[in-house]
């Protein structure tokens, strides 16, 4: 049995058909193809295309949008860089001007300490000057006296007007000042 339905098979496939010429099957297998074919083109691709499209755009968009913010944020940038540097020139030059100032106002006091401390002096200098003005004389006159005392003293004989009897008087014809050198003769 299993040699007869070998036999059979072949001849209802009609053993004489050649497989290069198409037969119905191969015409109605490509007429289902380019219908299904149809198909998707029509109602499948344009849904999927505009899909597409719109995503195409929007990535355009997005790229356009980065684009403009970088270049945004390179403007901000320079601004924040440009206003930076014009506060801190502006700060220096507030700096300097104080610092100008403040010299200005140190010489100034310094000036005006000047002034008085000069002054001050001028004031203490004509002060000791009235002083040893008024107390000269009495210098003076304790000088003689002193000096009087101390030559007696010194010669053992009495000198000057200090003397009680018959002693010579050797100075004092002059007053005696503190420049005034001393010279006693015995005699």
């Amino acid at each position: 049995m299993g040699d007869l339905s070998v036999t059979l098979l072949a001849a209802e496939e009609g053993g004489t058909s050649n497989f290069l010429i198409p037969n119905g099957t191969f015409f109605f297998v490509l007429a289902i193809f380019l219908i299904v074919l149809g198909v998707i083109g029509k109602f499948v691709v344009p849904p999927i295309q505009e899909v597409l499209g719109e995503r195409e755009r929007m990535i355009a968009q997005t790229a356009a949008e980065n684009r403009r913010a970088a270049e945004q944020e390179a403007a901000a940038e320079a601004d924040r860089n440009a206003e930076l540097h014009a506060a801190r020139s502006e700060a220096s030059a507030i700096r300097d001007a104080a610092r100008s100032q403040g010299r200005d106002v140190v010489d100034d006091f310094r000036v005006r300490a000047n002034a008085d401390v000069a002054g001050t002096l001028q004031d203490a200098n004509d002060q000791l000057k009235v002083q040893s003005d008024a107390i000269a004389p009495n210098l003076r006159a304790s000088v003689q006296t002193l000096s009087e005392t101390l030559a007696s003293r010194v010669l053992g004989v009495p000198v000057g007007n200090s003397t009680t009897g018959g002693g010579s008087s050797t100075s004092s014809a002059y007053p005696v000042t503190a420049s005034d050198s001393y010279t006693v003769s015995e005699g």
